[in-house]
């Protein structure tokens, strides 16, 4: 009786186990890492119509700015507070430069694009998620 008992306990928890595994949540893969991940939303603008001189600028642009906020980022010396304040220029030279480049419709249509494909990657951005 004891080994029934036994045994019927011990195929319950593999099955539970087995049940337990199969829930587990899988994350997206990004092709690659977080930096790239960003660039690549960055540079999502193929229903802006955009000129080839506004488009390569505009990637040039968007590669110096995450180089940049991700310096901030990964720079330990800076507080939160230093890291804000970094983070917060850097968004108010982007959008100044963006402002010049598309005008105001454009630019209301592009960020509203990337902050929908950055939104995802904010929990990993962290403080990195104000210059967005």
């Amino acid at each position: 009786m004891k080994q029934i008992l036994f045994s019927l306990a011990f195929i319950c928890i593999l099955v539970f186990a087995n049940d337990a595994t199969a829930q587990r949540l899988k994350l997206p893969s990004g092709g690659g890492d977080l930096t790239s991940q960003v660039l690549t939303a960055l540079n999502t603008v193929d229903k802006l119509g955009l000129t080839a001189d506004q488009d390569s600028k505009l990637k040039a642009t968007n590669k110096t700015f995450v180089d940049d906020v991700f310096k901030v980022l990964n720079n330990s010396s800076l507080s939160d507070d230093a890291k804000k304040t970094s983070f917060l220029n850097l968004k108010n030279t982007r959008q100044n430069f963006l402002l010049q480049l598309l005008g105001q419709q454009l630019l209301g249509n592009y960020n509203k694009g990337v902050g929908n494909l950055l939104k995802p990657l904010n929990k990993q951005l962290g403080l990195a998620a104000l210059a967005f």
